[in-house]
């Protein structure tokens, strides 16, 4: 029955809006329903192949003209209302699927999450005195890498690509205001400084009190505005 497939591509929509991150693109999903709106309009063609006349001008180019009306051939434009219905619905539920998935994609984009996060994420143990100590933090480093990595295998490839040229539009609108973060929280800080355990090694990093370099496992009491980017990014975690 038409309509089913992109059906199935709406309640796919609605899913993502509730998850944390993007599910998998459904390729063959979307395939499928382009599929059916080309066969739609082949039958079209089909139907109104008989009332169809070619005509040729003085200089011998040829045009097609219609001599079809609803009037005279009620079932015939029955017919042809369905079929275009149909391919009307197919194509919003493909619009309405991309668009969720694209509005996700850019809501990472202003978060700071970067697809490729967490690729080279080890999960290294440590010695048998620290380990207890430290699994909460390890746990919630490759939870973080896991979902970064699962949302890049997640995206098709013209998804990717968006992705990346959103966010290089996004430092593009930046660069007019170096002196505020756009993309910063909403949410006023309670704290100016606070402290934070590092779960992933980020390497060195500027402050406005000097550099301090990030190695896994260490702990820093930093000005918040500094490293806020890092902790979305899953490289840092906020102590209580």
């Amino acid at each position: 029955m038409h309509g089913e497939l992109g059906n199935k591509l709406v309640q796919h929509a609605k899913r993502t809006l509730t998850l944390p991150a993007l599910p998998p693109y459904q390729t063959e999903l979307v395939r499928s329903v382009v599929r059916e709106v080309r066969d739609l309009d082949r039958d079209v063609m089909r139907i109104l192949e008989p009332f169809t006349t070619t005509e040729y001008d003085e200089d011998g180019n040829p045009s097609s003209q219609s001599t079809f009306t609803p009037a005279e051939h009620p079932a015939t434009a029955c017919a042809l209302l369905v079929d275009h219905l149909s391919m009307r619905r197919d194509k919003r539920c493909l619009l309405a699927y991309h668009r969720v998935r694209a509005e996700k994609l850019e809501g990472m984009v202003w978060e700071g999450q970067d697809l490729e996060v967490g690729t080279g994420h080890e999960a290294g143990g440590g010695n048998a005195s620290n380990a207890a100590a430290n699994a909460r933090e390890d746990n919630t480093a490759a939870a973080a890498a896991a979902s970064a990595a699962g949302t890049h295998n997640a995206l098709s490839p013209e998804e990717s690509s968006y992705f990346h040229a959103y966010g290089d539009l996004l430092s593009q609108y930046k660069g007019q205001w170096t002196d505020i973060d756009l993309t910063g929280s909403l949410e006023p800080p309670r704290d100016l400084f606070i402290d934070v355990r590092v779960l992933r090694d980020a390497g060195e990093i500027q402050t406005e009190y000097g550099a301090i370099n990030l190695t896994k496992n260490s702990q820093f009491f930093v000005r918040q505005a500094d490293v806020e980017r890092l902790i979305q990014g899953g490289f840092l975690k906020r102590l209580s």
